[in-house]
């Protein structure tokens, strides 16, 4: 049997479960996860678990939905899970995302928590067009978990090297 050696870099990329419409006067940074967001939240990050993934650091967005989506994965994975809200993440290009995932930190893993369309564009430049489709042909879904392996750290200029290990999405009997 053949060990395979870990990535240089894990990138995780978590898109917040699914979120309740803004009540009247409320802004659309403070919706809350809906019912089955929760739901979605607990189930990913259990699924998380399950199949062995652990980030290093957790990058969220302040957003409400973000930040309800991001806790379970301190249940599930472990108290001592350091998350970090980062305002930036709300409303962010691409760009923004690339900037922040791949700035110099001593961790080897780190996932992002955000948003869409911001996520599946910045999944998509990573991993390429094809690949995005394969993975999520519906777009990228609420609680959906992309798990990108480098053999190399990318440092802003040269995001090549990457490779989809995995897609996650919670599944939810109705």
């Amino acid at each position: 049997m053949t060990t395979q050696d870990p990535p240089a870099f894990r990138l995780y990329l978590l898109r917040h479960a699914r979120a309740a419409w803004a009540l009247p006067g409320q802004t659309d940074f403070d919706r809350a996860l809906d019912e089955q967001g929760y739901a979605e939240a607990e189930i990913i990050a259990e699924e998380l678990a399950d199949q062995g993934y652990a980030p290093e650091i957790v990058v969220s967005s302040t957003a409400v939905r973000c930040r309800e989506t991001a806790e379970p994965l301190r249940r599930t994975l472990g108290e001592e899970l350091e998350i970090q809200y980062i305002d930036s993440l709300y409303a962010a290009t691409a760009d923004t995302y690339e900037e922040i995932a791949f700035a110099p930190r001593p961790q080897a893993s780190l996932m992002l928590v955000g948003h869409n369309p911001t996520m599946e564009e910045f999944f998509r430049q990573l991993v390429g067009q094809a690949i995005a489709e394969a993975a999520a042909p519906s777009g990228f879904p609420t609680a959906g978990l992309a798990v990108l392996d480098f053999d190399a750290r990318p440092d802003g200029n040269i995001l090549s090297g990457g490779r989809l290990a995995g897609f996650l999405a919670p599944r939810l009997s109705v």
